[in-house]
């Protein structure tokens, strides 16, 4: 079994908005990056260790018998909603106070989960339909909040201002005063302790919607995540909050899919999807979405600039301010970035990441339904029970040509994977619903949008497919999906009929999933020489025909 051990990193910094002696020039701290390390290496002492020994060699636990596995999914009379992301702080628009908008909702792929109320099935509820009954469970669930990637435009922000600081014509006022104290705290790539802390509550959350599926376990399962350390932070977090987090690693087995170049792995797939690393195919997103930000962002420029002189703010220093304003919050707490923005500005930042995934990871992208190949093609071999033998996405050969490290049967299947793979993966399963007003012009946000990134893959985002049987229908096995608590309706796909509560017949949804891999050209997507062309013409993930 494969359990690495469980690392809680806690950053140690100034508090925001400290006050600095006034002989201490703008530059020595404006912009500047500030972490450390806890415990720091002085602080570690093992020949102490012995004083403090676990509980097991203490003993005296008192009483611990347990009681039956919880039902909730089939037995609440009501479904609990994610709202809210205690303990941060909720921030608030420049024109507009917290409790009127809620800035984390259009924070796109980095807000917090919340509960999504409907994809179009507005009666249909994440309970479990009466006369019906779980027997398996598919979760794909996102890592939780996390640092800016490396070489991030938040980390590029702050050594541009740490630069300009250094010129004697430097000054800021008003908003924008907090800048000349203002320290660059955040790291990179892991999870933050709220990205932990979601984690453990799915985890929690799922063992008591889907607990009395364990009884049905014969052997430990296997779940997966990839290597990256946040991928690893977030599925032992998850199994510390599904388990017990002094049994965890003994109740399951964490099986780690190397995430590098090269390497086969259905949960990040583009190290073997060449085209998707492309500038102008991978990175369409980014070209869609900057002729936005130069349309939303143009009050904000003309309203900032004023403030600070010896620096010429730029479109993509104030679209890189959002995203800071995002990232302090879930990694700080608070972040005075958040009242620089009006309420519409938010909207754009939020669109502005809807066109990005769409055009990047989403319908808009001619490599993104190949990219989510493989994790479908997994999905169709575990609902049949039948082995993979063709090997013409990103599967691995190795792995899941392995009954022991790729089951075909369990009651509770758990993989780990990024907010862009998941994107790819729905685009796969053509969920057709999210893409119904699409493709997303990129000079206004149109009216009743359906694709809306911070509802389908925000941190700890949590896709969720019940298998169930229902002996009353004329077909008694029926599978349907929950995207963050949203019943997702499965029209589009082929052979799925409507139904008000989202299901589709088990065999109708396999026989869809077949035909949709046979349409899918791995190869081609992700292989071929070609060039992008109209855009708008790419609607379901494929090169057009």
């Amino acid at each position: 079994m494969l359990s690495p051990a469980l690392f809680f990193p806690f950053l140690v910094v100034p508090l925001v908005g400290a006050s600095w002696p006034g002989n201490i020039p703008a530059s020595a701290y404006a912009g500047s990056t500030v972490a450390a390390t806890y415990p720091s290496p002085s602080a570690t002492n093992t020949n102490i260790d012995s004083l403090f020994p676990p509980a097991s060699q203490v003993g005296f636990a008192g009483p611990t018998p347990t009681g039956a596995e919880p039902d909730a999914i089939e037995t609440a009379p009501s479904y609990p909603k994610v709202a809210g992301a205690y303990p941060l702080s909720r921030p608030k628009a420049a024109d507009q106070p917290a409790d009127l908008f809620d800035v984390m909702k259009h924070w796109a792929n980095l807000s917090p989960m919340y509960s999504v109320e409907s994809f179009g099935l507005s009666s249909a509820s994440p309970i479990t339909p009466k006369g019906c009954h779980i027997n398996q469970v598919f979760l794909l669930v996102r890592h939780g909040a996390r640092y800016p990637t490396s070489d991030s435009g938040a980390a590029n922000f702050a050594s541009n201002i740490h630069a300009a600081a250094t010129n004697p014509g430097f000054n800021v006022t008003g908003p924008l005063e907090f800048l000349s104290t203002w320290t660059y705290k955040l790291g990179a790539e892991i999870l933050t302790p709220f990205g932990r802390q979601a984690l453990f509550n799915i985890g929690v959350a799922f063992r008591y919607r889907y607990g009395e599926l364990l009884n049905g376990i014969t052997q430990l399962p296997v779940f997966r995540t990839t290597s990256e350390d946040r991928m690893v932070d977030s599925a032992l977090n998850f199994a510390a909050g599904f388990f017990d987090v002094r049994t965890y690693e003994n109740d399951y087995h964490q099986e780690i899919l190397i995430e590098a170049d090269n390497m086969n792995n259905t949960l990040a797939p583009y190290s073997v999807c060449p085209n998707s690393n492309i500038a102008d195919i991978g990175g369409l997103g980014s070209t869609q979405s900057n002729k936005w930000n130069n349309i939303y962002l143009q009050s904000a420029l003309l309203r900032l600039q004023p403030m600070i002189t010896g620096y010429n703010l730029t479109i993509s220093d104030l679209f890189n301010m959002q995203s800071l304003c995002a990232y302090e919050v879930v990694a700080l707490g608070s972040s005075q970035f958040c009242e620089l923005f009006t309420a519409e500005e938010w909207e754009g930042f939020e669109y502005a990441n809807d066109l990005s995934f769409w055009y990047s990871d989403g319908p808009g992208n001619p490599t993104s339904a190949a990219l989510g190949l493989g994790y479908v093609q997994e999905l169709v071999a575990r609902l049949t029970q039948t082995p993979i033998t063709v090997w013409n996405s990103s599967t691995n050969s190795t792995l899941d040509s392995n009954n022991v490290t790729f089951p075909l049967y369990q009651p509770i299947f758990v993989d780990a994977s990024h907010d862009t793979v998941i994107a790819n993966i729905l685009t796969t399963l053509n969920f057709t619903t999210l893409a119904a007003n699409g493709p997303l012009p990129t000079d206004h946000i149109p009216p009743n949008r359906s694709y809306i990134v911070s509802q389908m893959t925000p941190f700890a985002s949590n896709l969720v497919a019940q298998v169930m049987s229902c002996p009353a229908s004329e077909d008694p096995t029926h599978i349907r999906f929950i995207l963050n608590d949203g019943v997702i309706p499965l029209t589009g796909i082929k052979r799925c009929a409507e139904d008000s509560d989202g299901r589709c017949s088990l065999s109708s949804f396999i026989s869809g999933m077949q035909e949709r891999i046979g349409e899918i050209d791995f190869y081609f997507s992700c292989y071929g020489n070609y060039t992008i062309p109209d855009p708008d013409n790419i609607i379901d993930g494929r090169y057009p025909a």
